[in-house]
């Protein structure tokens, strides 16, 4: 059971509480009950990545130890729309457009669940059953106060922004969904923190043993800064064709890297810190990396299409398409990035941005292996990448914070 617990514990950020939840899973692991384990998901946008994927590796955990895992596809909470992390009321979607993503999300997460032993739930199919005498007992079983004892809610609040009603309902409604499911086992990211003990106290509320809580950190996308997000455009896609998520993957920095190892790979921990061993007496982390994006794409798209992108990869940037002797340089950006013909300016390999500008619309600028056709596009700091202007200019380059 020692070897278990690490597993469960591996790239978490707390199990709240700890201690009794691992006495649970013992229990159950002698008896052979099936702990229910829930995870939700709002269908905000149409696909999922490699973040979302955090959360589906520590579900198909419990799933392979025998657990009945619940993928829960907020389908109602999706309409009203989470207000975590927001400093300013999220603008909720429409049914058609929630749908729509919850067929998106229920044809992708197989790719790391068992199809077999997934029970995907909508949580309309209780909330819309709630009745208005319901909603108000659900209400009455929380103070104003102690909603604006939550972070963004607090942080609002004293500057003055609005807060709707709605959005207090909601750490409410998600709550909920653990009592119909009588969870025993939440799982969520660290911003989650919040709702995922709301629906602890109303287990308790509502006569039920208050399920444990387990948070996992956000999986930081391309930039290595901002969290991974369709939004922010730094996300690799699980349905990205295999070319696109290997670079990808071969553009983030070096120190990303294990962060990516440690909540993305299915490799033991004491293999991921071989591999830094490796780096610590030398050798190259781009062939760590190499590694890493194998296993990920094999993961999504199969051994064979992993095995293509690596030799495509190389055959773009390493068989005499790119020299190995190529600096690595380190240029400073500022908190809103740096545009692409500004990049190939500070890099030398342009002599001014009207320049980069002629040859962005030409076509002859790649930036790792993809060309660039938005004279807009910004980079920003935490990416390493490889700049191509036509065939004989070349650089690399790691974008720090700076001014």
């Amino acid at each position: 059971m020692q070897d278990i617990w690490a597993e469960v514990e591996r790239g978490c950020h707390e199990i709240i509480p700890s201690d009794p939840f691992r006495e649970r899973l013992e229990l159950a692991g002698r008896s052979g009950e099936r702990l229910v384990i829930k995870a939700g998901f709002d269908p905000t946008a149409p696909d999922l990545h490699l973040g979302h994927t955090v959360l589906l590796n520590k579900m198909r955990l419990f799933q392979d130890l025998g657990h009945d895992v619940v993928f829960l596809i907020g389908d109602f909470t999706g309409r009203i729309g989470d207000p975590t992390g927001k400093n300013v009321t999220r603008q909720p979607l429409d049914e058609a457009q929630v749908a729509a993503n919850a067929a998106t999300y229920e044809a992708q997460i197989y790719k790391v669940l068992d199809p077999a032993r997934t029970r995907v739930v909508l949580n309309s199919s209780w909330l819309n059953q709630l009745s208005s005498a319901d909603m108000i007992k659900l209400a009455a079983t929380h103070t104003v106060a102690r909603m604006l004892e939550r972070d963004d809610f607090h942080k609002r609040y004293h500057a003055n922004q609005p807060i709707a009603i709605h959005e207090f309902l909601y750490p409410l409604i998600q709550g909920y969904d653990s009592v119909a499911l009588n969870a025993d086992l939440e799982l969520g990211g660290t911003d989650q923190k919040f709702n995922l003990l709301m629906g602890r106290h109303l287990q308790q509320v509502y006569g039920q043993a208050p399920q444990a809580v387990l948070t996992m950190p956000l999986l930081e996308g391309l930039d290595g800064v901002q969290k991974m997000s369709k939004s922010l455009d730094n996300y690799i896609g699980i349905d990205e064709p295999p070319n696109e998520q290997y670079g990808k993957l071969m553009s983030i920095s070096d120190e990303l890297m294990w962060r990516y190892f440690e909540l993305l790979s299915f490799k033991p921990v004491a293999q991921i810190e071989a591999y830094r061993a490796e780096v610590a007496e030398g050798a190259n982390p781009r062939d760590l990396k190499y590694r890493l994006a194998d296993e990920i794409v094999a993961r999504f798209h199969g051994a064979g299409a992993a095995q293509a992108a690596h030799q495509a990869f190389v055959a773009r940037f390493s068989q005499g398409a790119v020299p190995e002797d190529v600096a690595l340089q380190e240029l400073a950006v500022s908190d809103n990035g740096l545009q692409t013909a500004a990049l190939l300016s500070a890099v030398g390999l342009t002599q001014s941005n009207g320049e980069g500008m002629r040859l962005i619309k030409q076509g002859a600028v790649r930036v790792d292996g993809q060309r660039i056709e938005d004279p807009a596009a910004v980079f920003n700091a935490g990416g390493e990448h490889l700049i191509q202007v036509g065939k004989r200019r070349i650089a690399r380059v790691r974008l720090t914070e700076g001014s």
